[in-house]
């Protein structure tokens, strides 16, 4: 199990080092969909003890990026389609919901940085760089989550993005990402002209679109 990710940990609070090494692995894909995954392999890469290694574990499995088979081992979970279209749904009424709340609140500031973070975002995906690219998109709604105030939808969302995060990355290559850098830049102009319906129906139709057209990508599974 070849990972460069995973080194040994030098501090003494271990449980959210190791869940959160091991989550950044999974959505990057290092750690691979249906890749076995030993605890005891796992503690002696980090340098520690198999106790914390398990914790984190049960911790992702129960936010599903993990799943243990009965009577075999722990392996990090497929890519499931079916379940990246229910979760697209979700995220897509969530951050249309942290639109709402946020928009009549943005300050020039904020408009300025989700510009910034969209070019950022259409220069990832030419120079193929899918991790920046993510984490781009991440920034860019992120200024509405936090201009919304509302910590519950964020906690919501923490929960539910790994997976379409995944997903994304298996399929950078064949998504035509630069459609979300143009509708980004529409959400941007509703947001300067102050339309903020409009831009709570662009942020959700931003999503929206996104999961349909992963969806097309990867076909029936």
């Amino acid at each position: 199990m070849e990972n460069n990710m995973i080194k040994p940990i030098k501090r003494l609070s271990l449980r959210d080092e190791v869940y959160q090494t091991l989550k950044k692995s999974i959505i990057n894909l290092e750690l691979k969909p249906e890749e076995r995954l030993s605890d005891k392999e796992l503690a002696e890469k980090f340098g520690i003890s198999r106790t914390p290694v398990r914790e984190a574990l049960k911790r992702l499995e129960d936010e599903g990026l993990v799943e243990s088979i009965p009577g075999s081992s722990t392996r990090v979970a497929p890519l499931k389609l079916e379940e990246a279209k229910h979760a697209f749904t979700v995220v897509a009424a969530l951050h249309a919901l942290a639109a709402r709340l946020a928009s009549p609140l943005l300050k020039e500031k904020d408009i300025e940085e989700i510009e910034l973070s969209n070019q950022t975002l259409r220069l990832a995906i030419e120079n193929g760089d899918v991790i920046k690219a993510i984490e781009a998109d991440g920034s860019f709604h992120k200024v509405f989550l936090d201009a919304a105030e509302n910590p519950e939808i964020a906690l919501a969302l923490e929960r539910i993005v790994p997976k379409i995060q995944r997903l994304e990355i298996s399929q950078f290559i064949s998504v035509k990402g630069l459609k979300s850098v143009e509708q980004h830049n529409q959400i941007i102009s509703a947001c300067k002209n102050h339309e903020h319906e409009k831009v709570v129906r662009l942020v959700e139709d931003n999503w929206l679109s996104l999961g349909e057209l992963l969806s097309q990508q990867m076909g029936p599974r």
